[in-house]
């Protein structure tokens, strides 16, 4: 039986990774580049999506795939204009949030590398 911990488990599960997507939406919400690409009025149905997919993705439970089916990221951001300054708005908002969250170095790094590549990746517009 492997009883190795997932990052989930490693980093306090549940809590850790909503209040890591709290402190993110805090700073989206005043955001004007970022802001207009969430429709929704209250920014809480997007909070807890992006909390339900860090979760899955990093060993915890498959609530979002459950509720949401594949993932499908980038299909999912077609609607919606992610270049570059997109792209450098949204990690500047997830490097003050995983900044507040309680990780090791280790763990921060290892959960930085993963949202560059993502955030990477999500780009759709040039220039």
């Amino acid at each position: 039986m492997d009883t190795e911990a997932t990052f989930y488990e490693q980093v306090g599960g549940e809590p850790t990774f909503r209040a890591l997507v709290r402190y993110f939406y805090e700073g989206v919400a005043g955001d004007p580049l970022l802001r207009p690409m969430y429709p929704e009025e209250d920014l809480g149905p997007a909070e807890d999506r992006l909390a339900l997919f860090l979760m899955q993705y990093w060993g915890g439970p498959r609530t979002y795939s459950e509720e949401r089916g594949h993932p499908r990221l980038r299909m999912r951001h077609v609607p919606f204009t992610v270049d570059r300054a997109a792209h450098d708005a949204w990690l500047r908002h997830m490097r003050a949030a995983v900044e507040k969250v309680p990780l090791t170095e280790a763990q921060r790094a290892q959960l930085w590398d993963y949202l560059t590549y993502a955030a990477a990746s999500m780009i759709n517009t040039p220039g």
